[in-house]
């Protein structure tokens, strides 16, 4: 499987050349013998490393780069590789999903959960917005 068609690879890399913004994830990668899951909103102009959210199924997902190169030359039970989600949409910007990541322990894409997300992040900004960070 090609892991990024033309476009996805100029949407990630117009993200990349755009700092300090919190995209919304572009593409979804996953080992489909295994638990491992990856959303990246950005790619780098060596166009190899990526950025995202990074779930290897160990309970600790994390923010972080990532290389397409090691990716695209994993391989798998079955002569598989890891796979693009070819129906995935990012609906929400990358910290709603990191969020929603570390309270599940894991990449979550339900709405109802990323929804929770993005309300414990606008409570957690209007809290330190009132002085009452890490209270």
């Amino acid at each position: 499987m090609i892991l990024l068609t033309p476009e996805l690879h100029d949407r990630l890399l117009a993200n990349g050349r755009l700092r300090d913004v919190d995209h919304v994830p572009v593409v979804k990668f996953f080992n489909p013998v295994g638990a491992a899951t990856w959303l990246a909103t950005e790619l780098d102009d060596d166009n190899d490393t990526l950025f995202g959210l990074a779930d290897l199924g160990f309970g600790c997902p994390e923010l972080g780069s990532f290389s397409l190169i090691e990716m695209a030359s994993v391989r798998l039970a079955f002569g598989l590789g890891i796979e693009r989600d070819l129906y995935f949409e990012g609906t929400f910007p990358l910290s709603v999903y990191g969020e929603a990541a570390r309270r599940a322990g894991r990449i979550v894409l339900d709405e109802r959960r990323l929804r929770a997300a993005t309300a414990a992040l606008r409570e957690r900004g209007s809290d330190a917005a009132r002085g009452k960070e890490g209270l």
